[in-house]
């Protein structure tokens, strides 16, 4: 089975395990095609980072229009599907977007089973041309992915008729997200964010929690983006700069390190009229970890958690400040989440078991006409 995968994500090493254990799949002859950096928008520059390559071919393709989510594309695509010739072409991206459309017309040219992954998960209808390109990605999908039910209920009432899998797009390696070897000392008692500094990831909200808590309760926050300047203000505005440590994004391979240096991880998203939380993949890196997770109710977040973690009213400040501090409060319902949590990375979402789930999607897709 020639599989061929499109990705920018894939720029990312962690990800990349992903892709070795699909390739160690019976009969996989697996390409992975990626830009050699990607810009995301509101963060900044992601480098190509080489950890997890053994087992496949890692093709770097040039991106132009690099960092618009709708209109980027490859010059440099329509070579590579010739050379490879996939049976299956995996499409990374959201069925409205101009690299999809013009993957997809290079897979149906050379007769692949095309699939793509959409994480959109409020109802929208896309003008020219984007509707042009949704409306031939459905057409000729042989399968599709979605993130969250919500994206698979949207895919549906756009029109799509094929099979459609719900599956997060990439799991954590257990090895590397693991509990520390040694229980944290009680105090400082240290709550995280890592992630994107803009603000529909409620990073405001976390820091006005703190601001409520007792003087020994300190803030980590790792990641760059559009709104350090004003989070910055906000630290010495609320007297909080002896608590707060504010570090630049690290490497995906460092952030297990940072994670273990947790009591807490707090994903506060807050909902806007153009977005909602559509995963949260930091979440399931913090339980592989056994950190307990505390997360607001926007999109996907209580269904990722689950039970193993707590969730508040998203911008409820009030309602975040009480859960930090049942966790601060009851070491035991810490420990309780942590090992919940854990158990239900190695249930659901290891790389293994996604790259299984995918593989069986691709061999679905080979055995339907």
């Amino acid at each position: 089975m020639k599989i061929l995968m499109l990705s920018k994500a894939l720029v990312v090493g962690t990800y990349q395990r992903k892709a070795e254990e699909l390739a160690a799949l019976p009969d996989v002859e697996l390409t992975v095609a990626v830009p050699p950096v990607w810009h995301e928008p509101g963060a900044g520059p992601v480098q190509l980072e080489r950890r997890h390559t053994v087992g496949y071919q890692l093709a770097v393709l040039p991106m132009w229009l690099n960092g618009h989510f709708h209109l980027h594309f490859y010059p440099g695509l329509k070579r590579l599907v010739e050379l490879i010739q996939p049976d299956v072409f995996h499409i990374d991206e959201e069925s409205f977007n101009f690299a999809t459309f013009q993957a997809m017309q290079l897979g149906v040219q050379h007769r692949a089973k095309c699939c793509f992954y959409n994480w959109a998960n409020i109802e929208r209808r896309y003008p020219p041309p984007f509707s042009t390109f949704e409306r031939y990605t459905l057409k000729h999908a042989a399968a599709a992915i979605a993130g969250s039910h919500e994206a698979a209920a949207i895919i549906e009432r756009h029109g799509y008729q094929g099979p459609i899998h719900v599956l997060p797009q990439f799991g954590v390696d257990p090895a590397l997200f693991q509990p520390a070897a040694e229980p944290l000392p009680a105090t400082p008692f240290q709550v995280g964010y890592f992630g994107r500094m803009i603000e529909p990831k409620g990073v405001l909200d976390l820091l006005e929690a703190v601001a409520q808590l007792p003087p020994h309760i300190h803030l980590l926050l790792v990641g760059d983006g559009d709104l350090l300047p004003r989070i910055e203000e906000r630290v010495d505005e609320l007297q909080l700069r002896a608590r707060v440590e504010i570090k630049p994004r690290v490497p995906s391979g460092a952030v297990a390190d940072e994670m273990r240096r947790l009591h807490a991880f707090v994903l506060p998203s807050r909902t806007t009229p153009r977005w909602k939380e559509q995963f949260g993949r930091v979440l399931i890196e913090a339980m592989a970890s056994g950190v307990p997770p505390i997360g607001s109710d926007s999109g996907e977040i209580p269904h990722v958690i689950g039970d193993a973690g707590l969730i508040f009213h998203e911008g409820d400040v009030a309602d975040l400040a009480e859960k930090i501090r049942t966790l601060v409060d009851r070491p035991d319902v810490r420990r309780e989440l942590g090992l919940k949590g854990r158990q239900r990375v190695l249930d659901h979402y290891t790389q293994r078991a996604l790259a299984k789930q995918y593989y069986d999607v691709y061999c679905q897709m080979l055995a339907t006409r």
